[in-house]
């Protein structure tokens, strides 16, 4: 008799199990295309309106980050966050060029919180960097943009759409970032 009940017991708790791991297999496969919705919609995006504080501490809205249909590029960075300085310094050293040629514009984001934004001016003077600088100490901006680690760095068409993205920095990635923004200067796809 136990053992008839210990059968059926496991029997149901065996059939039970079945049917959870083919609930989490489908689960999982809405989720795989889930995610694959949200990433390839997210890359046709357009920039969130946002909040955030000019370099002087005034308030601006990031609708305002317009380039009269040529190449933005927006890199959120850190002043403590050593890839971030040299990627945006390695562009520094081109920059008038890349403008020159194609009419880009970059915008640097610091997430610096509000105890150290205070130092985001000296150390961009320090540097000498002729980007537009947009201070987001309560990383608003940074959250709408889905941003997790800095640097991070969006290149946004003439329309405004964000075409390509990448994390990290590795000397030399500025190169295959200015590539990308001639394709989207000349109006290519980023990929073609």
């Amino acid at each position: 008799m136990i053992q008839k009940f210990v059968e059926m017991v496991s029997g149901r708790i065996f059939a039970i199990a079945q049917k959870n791991f083919k609930i989490i297999q489908n689960m999982k496969k809405v989720l795989v295309v889930s995610l694959m919705v949200l990433s390839f919609s997210f890359a046709w995006s357009q920039i969130p309106n946002v909040q955030v504080k000019d370099i002087s501490g005034k308030n601006f809205s990031t609708e305002g980050i317009t380039n009269d249909g040529k190449p933005i590029i927006i890199s959120f960075w850190a002043t403590w966050c050593k890839p971030c300085v040299k990627e945006l310094s390695a562009i520094a050293e081109v920059y008038e060029d890349w403008q020159e040629e194609t009419g880009v514009k970059l915008v640097a984001v610091s997430i610096d919180n509000s105890r150290s934004m205070s130092k985001v001016a000296p150390f961009i003077n320090g540097k000498a960097w002729e980007y537009e600088v947009l201070l987001d100490p309560n990383s608003e901006f940074k959250r709408a943009m889905n941003v997790v680690n800095v640097p991070h760095v969006f290149l946004i068409d003439g329309k405004g759409n964000i075409v390509d993205q990448h994390t990290s920095y590795a000397d030399g990635d500025e190169n295959e970032l200015y590539e990308k923004v001639k394709k989207v200067a000349a109006g290519k796809a980023v990929n073609e």
